[in-house]
């Protein structure tokens, strides 16, 4: 299997208020494929969807049900410590929940989260270790 990922799709309770928070909170603009189903966001070559979580168990064949922690998050990654703080100044404003103020981490990084409303985590940090290119990109 090659080494890529395309898509990430986060099932949602509800696609309207998902897509207010994605477009009004985090300023991202859907993509023409998108339709009253599902929507999807283009990030730095991937895409990001949101589904109904009912349809997106459907079409998996799995239970619909479940709570707690989701065993994963996604994560944004900023240059400094300052934009991290700037960025959840902002979010702070677009009344956003916070679940993790921005704080220096075990890891040797800068890093808070936050959540989308239906409780998907995304951690905003600032790795410096990690390489990035004047994009955003990840590079090696």
């Amino acid at each position: 299997m090659e080494q890529r990922l395309t898509i990430i799709t986060l099932g949602v309770s509800d696609l309207r208020v998902s897509n207010e928070f994605y477009q009004d909170v985090f300023g991202w603009k859907k993509t023409k494929d998108s339709n009253e189903h599902i929507s999807f966001f283009s990030l730095n070559g991937i895409l990001l969807a949101l589904y109904p979580s009912d349809s997106l168990a459907e079409d998996a064949t799995v239970r619909p049900e479940g709570t707690g922690f989701n065993r994963f998050t996604l994560a944004h990654n900023l240059r400094s410590e300052k934009e991290v703080d700037e960025l959840f100044s902002y979010l702070k404003e677009k009344s956003t929940t916070i679940t993790k103020e921005p704080q220096k981490v075990a890891w040797g990084g800068y890093s808070g989260y936050i959540s989308d409303p239906d409780g998907h985590l995304w951690e905003i940090a600032f790795n410096p270790f990690l390489s990035m290119d004047n994009l955003g990109n990840v590079s090696n």
